[in-house]
Parts: C-alpha cells; structure tokens; sequence
C-alpha cells in the first residue's frame, strides 16, 4: 500500500469514527432530555403523593450508638431470682458411698435443690349409675321411686355433669375451639366419647340455664346510674361482627352482634334506663336522648394531633393548652372529696351549676373558631360544637367520679 492509499484509509477510519461519535453524542442529548422529563415527572408526583393513614405509624431514625439512653436500674426490691413455688411433694436423693472409691461419705448436708413443675395425669371420666329402686304401696295401688334430686349433678335429663358441661363451654367460649377439637380433646384426656350433637345440645342446655342470670346482669346495669359503653370488630364463623360492651364500676357485660347500629345500644341500655352513659364519639350512640357523656380521651387526642399537624402555629397551641387547662381543672374538682354536711338534692345543685360553669369556660374558648377557616374549626372544634351538650354531662353524677372521661 502506497502512502497515498494509507491516507486516505486513515482520513476514511477517521471519517467514521466522527459520524459514530457524533451519533453516539445525538443519544447521549436524547437521553439527557428523557432523565430531565423525568425528574421533573418524578417531582410532580412526590408533591401529589398523599400521606398516609393514620394507622401507619412514621419511620423513627434509630439514635446512634453514643445517643442511647442509658438504661434505667430496676428497684432493689426487684433484684432478686424468681421465688420458688410451695411444693406439693419433695422427693430427697441421698449419697452415701463415695462413686469413685466406695469410701463410706461423711458431713452429708443439703447442696441445691432442683425444682420441677408438671401437672398431674389427666384424670379418667367418672362414670355414676345412680341405681334408683321402686317398690309396690299396698294401700295406694301403686309403685313409688325412691326420690332424688340431680340438680346439683346435671343439667336437666342429659347425661353430662355440671363438671364436664362446664369445661366443654370453656372450650368453646374462652378458648374457642371448634366443636371437632373439643370432641378429640375430652377423648385424648379424659377418655370420654362424646358426639358432636351431643356437644351442640350441651351449650344450648347450658346457655338456657344462663339466661336468667344475663337477665339479672342487665336489668343491674340498666338500674345503674352510670354506664360506660364501647365496642369493637369481632369475627364469628367468618362473619364480621361487633362485641358490645356495657360496663359499671362493679359490672362488665359483653354482647355479640352482626350490627354496629346505634339500636344494639338502645337494645342493650333498655327503655328504662336515667342514668348517664359514657361513650365515645361514635355517631351510633346519639340515638340515646337521656344525659351523656362524650369520652374526654378522644377528644384530647384529637387535640394532641391538631399540634402535630400545625407545629409552628402558636394560635393552636394556645388553644390547645386552653382546652386542656379546662379539663385538668374539673378533674381536680371531681377528685374533691364533698362536704359531708350536704343533703343529696344540695350536693345534686352543686354539681349540676359546677357542669354549667366549665361548660361556659369551654364555650367561650371553642365560640371563636366556629363557622370559621381556622384549624380548631376545621378539626375539632366542630366536633365540639355538636356535642357540647355531651362533653361535662358525668359531672352530676357521682357515680362517675371514678371513670376515666
């Protein structure tokens, strides 16, 4: 090859390479653009993203090593080993001869002691025939029983005792396992062969027996002068439902129902009920008319996440502060111990004229955000001014001087 003809290959190649570079450039710019709608596409997005639910908890940053806190010593009165248990039998083991040389041992004394803790053998079903013997009254022309009485023993003309009635509706109540489960458990355990029918029919006989008893359980709560009252989602068979609660200082009742409607309230609370029922602000108890009482915890909650969602608004915050200060003062006027000097009807006046007063106190700090834009309206002032007559109603009611409001 001539250098001529070398040349011009070289200046050829190098033509190429251009038109590949600059080919190579023209997609590089293409690509460049692309990134660039996208961020931009990426930027849009981020600012339309909505937060989440407020049952997702926020990421926390773990603190660094050399920012833990140090941590806290128990009490010295916990500082000790666990106790041990009383026991039911003490079984000693003894040495006498030395296992190495046979040598008689001396100074035998107690070196530790091993606790084990076991349950006994499951016992066997006791079986009872009750033989009852009949005889022939010559003078009344007729055969006669020798009496007896089984109702300690058994639930109407079953065969099942009071005992074994009573563990098969643990199983399926407390600890609710499947009718199936309950019949191999009584077989495994205690040797006892009982039909899935026949465990069906022994719930049915046993929650007929307990029906007077809920009754009288109701008719006590409804004659109560305070009832508090919650529920909660609670699945029965595959089916959604609710557990109804109704409770008094002394006295817990649970109802199941496939309704969250406020008419399982009015249900359970009777139509006689006067006392003051306590409840949050679930809009299902406002079909009670008589006196109540919202819950106070919620209501401060709801405050409590006003301030974190207007951190730097000091509006807020002062009105927080000033609905709280209200609370913390009635509070401590509740845990005031009353003149024992006063009559019922006086100590009812007072009560009734203290509501009234920190009623107004509340009104005149919540009155200026009404039908306004501010966050308090917005958020939870309104909440209070639908339920303003339900927020201090347990003030007159002594029986509620000790339920969390």
């Amino acid at each position: 090859m001539t250098q001529e003809e070398e040349i011009a290959h070289l200046r050829a190649e190098n033509q190429a390479l251009r038109e590949t570079l600059n080919q190579a450039l023209a997609q590089l710019s293409e690509v460049r653009e692309d990134l660039r709608l996208a961020l931009v596409r990426i930027e849009e997005l981020e600012k339309q993203k909505t937060p989440p639910p407020e049952f997702v908890k926020a990421n926390v940053k773990k603190p660094k090593a050399e920012e833990k806190k140090q941590r806290k010593k128990r009490a010295t009165e916990y500082n000790h080993g666990r106790p041990r248990s009383a026991p039911t039998q003490v079984v000693e083991h003894r040495i006498v001869t030395c296992p190495a040389c046979q040598l008689r041992l001396g100074g035998i004394s107690l070196a530790r002691v091993r606790e084990v803790i076991d349950v006994p053998p499951p016992p066997r079903v006791e079986v009872t025939h009750h033989r009852i013997f009949k005889g022939w009254c010559a003078s009344c022309q007729k055969w006669h029983e020798a009496p007896v009485d089984f109702h300690t023993e058994v639930l109407g003309q079953g065969r099942l005792g009071v005992r074994l009635s009573s563990l098969i509706a643990t199983l399926r109540t407390v600890m609710r396992l499947p009718m199936r489960q309950i019949r191999q458990l009584l077989l495994s355990l205690h040797g006892v062969d009982v039909s899935i029918g026949e465990i069906v029919e022994v719930l049915h006989r046993i929650s007929t027996h307990a029906q007077p008893l809920l009754d009288d359980l109701k008719a006590t709560i409804r004659a109560s002068s305070a009832v508090q009252s919650d529920e909660t989602g609670w699945r029965e068979d595959g089916l959604n439902g609710y557990i109804w609660s109704v409770s008094t200082l002394i006295m817990r009742y649970y109802e199941y129902h496939h309704s969250r409607a406020g008419e399982v309230i009015k249900q359970l609370l009777g139509e006689t009920f006067q006392g003051v029922l306590g409840s949050d602000f679930y809009a299902g108890y406002n079909i009670y008319q008589g006196f109540h009482q919202r819950c106070w915890v919620h209501y401060l909650r709801d405050i409590h996440k006003l301030k974190g969602k207007y951190p730097g608004d000091t509006e807020v915050w002062r009105w927080a502060k000033a609905v709280k200060d209200v609370y913390d003062q009635a509070v401590a006027w509740v845990a005031q111990e009353p003149d024992p000097g006063w009559s019922p009807r006086q100590l009812h006046q007072m009560r009734v004229a203290q509501q009234h007063a920190f009623e107004q106190l509340l009104w005149a700090i919540c009155q200026p955000y009404v039908r306004t834009t501010a966050p308090q309206q917005t958020d939870v002032a309104n909440a209070w001014k639908t339920f303003y007559p339900n927020c201090l109603c347990s003030w007159r009611c002594q029986a509620f001087r000790r339920i969390t409001i």
